[in-house]
């Protein structure tokens, strides 16, 4: 596969840009998918790449689900790509973990998990503990630090760069690498495992 130009990039941004201010049309709801089907679909791909193969939430599933709530928002004016990769980010974060707690009654059971922020979920048997573990992590370093925990959750569940959260969040990249650098040692320390 040819890589895209930086041209081409740009233009297929805008045209994203321009599909998601413009939803209220059937057509560009079929136009917009592909365009953004395949950044969904890597992101996903990432969360279960070391998951087990049976699990019942599928990357494709996932991928489905977070277009369709994202595509379904009522009052949201999308202000570009990226801002649909942040909504993307946390609608894949409530999928993931509304599946977690359906799959998952017990909260926290015995064994520690193994996950990894950098490449996605690195888990053994039981990824719906490590989501829940991740999610209640976020939920309270949002308490101490909200841009961090946003960061984390831009760059985990939506696969965002550091230049796309910086721009996101307007402040340069340094500090987009620190909160991540932080944010990484925080939450190793308050899920006792290794993130």
């Amino acid at each position: 596969m040819k890589p895209q130009t930086t041209t081409a990039m740009s233009n297929s941004k805008t045209e994203v840009t321009q599909l998601l201010n413009q939803l209220d049309v059937a057509s560009n709801r079929e136009k917009l998918y592909p365009l953004v089907y395949d950044n969904l679909h890597v992101i996903a791909n990432k969360i279960f790449s070391n998951e087990r193969n049976n699990h019942t939430l599928q990357p494709t599933l996932l991928v489905n689900e977070a277009y369709m709530n994202l595509v379904d928002q009522e009052n949201l004016s999308w202000n570009s790509r990226t801002h649909f990769y942040v909504v993307g980010a946390k609608a894949i974060r409530r999928i993931l973990v509304h599946h977690a707690r359906t799959k998952n009654a017990q909260k926290r059971g015995g064994g520690m998990v193994n996950v990894s922020l950098d490449e996605g979920l690195t888990v053994a048997e039981n990824q719906e503990e490590a989501i829940l573990d991740i999610h209640e992590g976020l939920e309270k370093l949002a308490e101490v630090s909200p841009r961090q925990a946003q960061v984390v959750e831009m760059k985990f569940f939506g696969g965002l760069k550091m230049q796309e959260i910086a721009e996101e969040l307007n402040v340069s990249i340094k500090t987009i690498e620190v909160d991540w650098k932080v944010a990484k040692a925080w939450l190793r320390k308050f899920m006792k495992t290794e993130v």
